[in-house]
């Protein structure tokens, strides 16, 4: 699964920590997420894409590759 986590962090000028905090995870979590290497759970994207202001499939992009 692809993200836009690491691009949307740049525009809002956020940490890793930063948004880890916000929707209570580890930093690892969101080094794994940004580096295609983890899928969240449901609860943990919506979390996220509510920190952006977005929708999930607006952050989370499936790779269907």
């Amino acid at each position: 699964m692809k993200t836009r986590i690491k691009e949307l962090r740049a525009r809002e000028n956020l940490t890793q920590v930063e948004l880890a905090k916000k929707v209570s995870v580890r930093r690892e979590t969101i080094v794994f997420l940004e580096n295609g290497k983890y899928n969240p759970s449901l609860k943990l994207a919506y979390d996220i894409s509510k920190v952006f202001n977005m929708g999930i499939e607006e952050v989370f992009i499936l790779d269907n590759s």
